[in-house]
């Protein structure tokens, strides 16, 4: 069993993962952080995840994500480089649909998102998440940068 955490559980991007890792035979979610909503049960917040996902949201700072086989990142640009370093040198794999991993070149990321790249050394690693191009490397990945 994979065990997986989601940062940001709340918004569209973290209810659509919750969904379709409930359902998958070979995932369980075992964390998922919400600033707002720590403490609170995901399935009283999403009741069509009753029976299906058993925690509670608890905050970033409160959540062991370094306990995680992998870590979705469901969040605005600019979280999951703050926090990729500690988690890949946990042995965590780090997959963030959001863009601070989807470009190779720093300096297109800062024109196109408007901020500097906190972790440049790590998007050499980094491979996109677009299966019908990078299958094989993706298998292989430690940090998956999506769109």
């Amino acid at each position: 069993m994979i065990k997986v955490g989601i940062v940001g559980g709340t918004g569209y991007t973290g209810v659509e993962l919750l969904r379709l890792l409930a359902g998958h035979p070979e995932a369980k979610v075992t964390a998922v952080t919400s600033r707002k909503e720590a403490g609170m049960k995901v399935a009283d917040m999403f009741p069509s995840l009753r029976g299906r996902v058993d925690i509670a949201f608890s905050t970033p700072d409160e959540t062991p994500l370094t306990e995680c086989d992998v870590v979705f990142f469901a969040t605005p640009h600019g979280v999951a480089m703050a926090q990729a370093r500690e988690l890949l040198a946990a042995g965590v794999k780090v997959i963030d649909p959001a863009a601070d991993f989807r470009l190779k070149d720093p300096a297109v990321f800062q024109q196109w998102y408007a901020m500097e790249h906190s972790c440049t050394d790590l998007l050499a690693e980094a491979v996109y998440g677009l299966p019908e191009v990078n299958r094989e490397a993706i298998k292989q990945a430690r940090l998956i940068g999506m769109a």
